[in-house]
């Protein structure tokens, strides 16, 4: 066990007491042993730090941090990561858990014996607030393939990456100029400094927050962030491939959020994006996702 280096798992929290607990145990299940989990609530006020507390008291390897005041995510994440100890940083969202128990030890492994990389991902199963399946996807994998789609779509699933600490200090941090899209722009810069993998197994649950509350949010929040998306295509168009259709895609999906009777219209949308911009990079369970329609985890 001594000559595993050490692991910090850190989860941002703030006010989601319903959900956390989900995944701090989903850690504590993993296999690989040689964890340090960094809890750090940014200024909950319904209980989650209480909660937080009761997990470190009886299991020491959770270490408990609250802010006095809400920092925001970015901050607050960039604070648990200065505080780990440990080679290697694993991601995990408050209201995610881990599905595989086997997920640390197998991209500790990988990591090890390919040093070269700097980033390594898996596949998600994204569920809707009420614990059913949406859907499950795969994402590239290997570096090449990867690099090609990396500017057009986020390829990495935040709470199944994990990455060495040096090359996040080397990287700079999470950037709070690009706020919801802070892990893509840390992903960009990590690539400068090694190559990036994803497992092809199902690593994750994710939880969608607004799946079931209409498309509404969701819509506004393509809107708005249309312009940090662009920002951050233009800071690595000449590091990354994809750059022209990067911002075409960009453009698309900010016009498609206008559009009225989605559902019915996406066989035809879904056909002529594929025919205009190519296959989606991210590999689709059809078949599963039918099985299991309003299954809950």
């Amino acid at each position: 066990m001594n000559n595993q280096p050490l692991v910090s798992v850190i989860i941002p929290t703030y006010n989601r007491k319903k959900y956390v607990v989900k995944a701090i145990d989903s850690v504590l299940k993993q296999t690989y042993k040689n964890i340090e989990i960094i809890v750090i609530d940014d200024g909950s006020a319904d209980g989650t730090d209480e909660i937080i507390s009761e997990f470190s008291k009886k299991n020491p390897g959770i270490i408990s941090i609250k802010n006095k005041t809400n920092l925001g995510f970015v901050k607050t994440l960039n604070k648990g990561i200065s505080s780990a100890k440990g080679k290697y940083i694993a991601r995990l969202d408050d209201d995610d858990f881990w599905r595989d128990s086997q997920k640390l030890e197998k991209q500790v492994e990988f990591f090890e014996k390919n040093p070269e990389y700097a980033l390594i991902g898996g596949g998600v199963i994204k569920i809707d607030k009420e614990g059913r399946e949406i859907v499950r996807f795969l994402v590239p994998e290997t570096d090449e393939n990867i690099r090609k789609a990396i500017l057009i779509s986020n390829v990495f699933a935040h709470s199944a990456v994990i990455f060495k600490k040096d090359n996040w200090e080397r990287a700079g941090d999470y950037d709070e100029e690009f706020g919801f899209f802070s892990d893509w722009d840390l992903w960009l810069k990590l690539g400068k400094f090694g190559k990036f993998y994803n497992f092809q197994e199902f690593f994750i649950y994710y939880s969608d927050q607004e799946q079931n509350s209409g498309r509404t949010t969701h819509d506004y929040e393509i809107r708005r962030k249309l312009t940090t998306n662009i920002k951050l295509k233009n800071k690595y168009k000449n590091y990354y491939p994809g750059y022209k259709k990067a911002i075409l895609i960009c453009f698309a999906n900010y016009f498609y959020s206008f559009l009225p009777f989605r559902k019915k219209l996406w066989p035809t949308i879904f056909w002529f994006r594929k025919l205009i911009f190519g296959p989606s990079p991210y590999k689709y369970s059809e078949l599963y996702n039918k099985k299991n329609e309003n299954k809950k985890i």
